[in-house]
């Protein structure tokens, strides 16, 4: 097997993580901001292990793992630094943007992670794989698998930001502005390619710093801009990634743990809501204890 040839097989994992507890980033983010903290974005559930467990466990063609932070407080002291490769903000993003709070901003730069693999799966730590997964549930033939469905009325914030980036998409890859709909990636992790990810970075990247803020704006584009542009350049598999999506404004933690217990999809994605500091710490304990359950096993990414 030729070095090329490896390498390209290799599927590198990508792990955005925030500690909103850590007294550092919040004297940073007091700094810059006047808002109070929307805790939802910000805090820790301690469900970082287990995605790496679950990694470890479930996703065995992986390459490298990069745990993408601010600052060397916001590390967690039980990472094996040798198995898992640290990057801070300040090597892939512009000093114009740091310290950046704003994780629409951070996606836009992901793909600069030095020694990143050709192919890689993107994931938030509020996803973590459950059951066993395969490279053709993330790959298939060179291209990527995400299902992606088309909408057409943006009613909110966060849709006006999915439009937004699918028009620069759509308008990178050379294809007709005229169709109103606009694509919405299924909410899971994300499967890319840096070859595609680096060039519609080089087309849009005027754009991209013109919009690119500190904090959260309504003018961000986010991630779906690079996933919406491999699938314009015919480069992706419009399939659905096995995953159970929750969110702690509907579900309650019996279901969750049920299902984390007994899981009957690949991954779980728990989306966080603002809810009181009470509720937060109970269903927090509950949610880890369901997870050690499944996932107790030490990686060998922990120390």
């Amino acid at each position: 097997m030729n070095s090329f040839f490896h390498l390209y097989k290799v599927v590198d994992i990508v792990i955005t993580y925030v500690d909103g507890n850590d007294p550092e980033w919040l004297k940073q983010y007091g700094d810059y901001s006047e808002e109070p903290i929307l805790s939802k974005r910000f805090r820790d559930w301690g469900t970082l292990k287990y995605l790496l467990r679950g990694v470890e466990k479930n996703i065995p063609f992986t390459g490298k793992v990069h745990l993408v932070v601010s600052a060397e407080s916001q590390v967690p002291s039980w990472i094996d630094r040798s198995k898992v490769h640290i990057v801070f903000h300040s090597e892939i993003i512009p000093p114009l943007y740091l310290p950046v709070f704003n994780s629409s901003t951070i996606e836009m730069f992901l793909h600069r992670i030095p020694g990143l693999a050709e192919r890689f799966i993107y994931f938030n730590d509020d996803l973590i794989p459950v059951r066993p997964l395969r490279e053709s549930d993330f790959f298939q033939g060179g291209k990527v698998v995400k299902k992606l469905t088309r909408h057409l009325f943006a009613l909110n914030d966060f849709k006006i930001l999915t439009r937004d980036s699918d028009r620069l998409a759509r308008r990178a890859a050379g294809k007709c502005m005229l169709n109103p709909l606009f694509l919405r990636p299924q909410h899971t992790c994300t499967p890319l390619l840096k070859s595609r990810c680096d060039e519609v970075y080089n087309i849009c990247q005027d754009e991209i710093f013109r919009t690119a803020s500190r904090l959260r704006e309504r003018g961000n584009f986010n991630q779906y801009l690079f996933s919406d542009y491999i699938y314009y350049k015919g480069d992706a598999v419009n399939r659905r990634i096995s995953c159970r999506h929750f969110s702690l404004a509907i579900a309650t933690s019996d279901q969750i743990c049920d299902f984390i217990k007994n899981p009957d999809r690949d991954i779980v994605c728990i989306n966080d809501v603002e809810m009181s500091p009470e509720r937060f710490a109970s269903l927090k304990e509950k949610l880890n204890q369901a997870l050690e359950t499944l996932l107790g096993e030490k990686s060998t990414y922990e120390l």
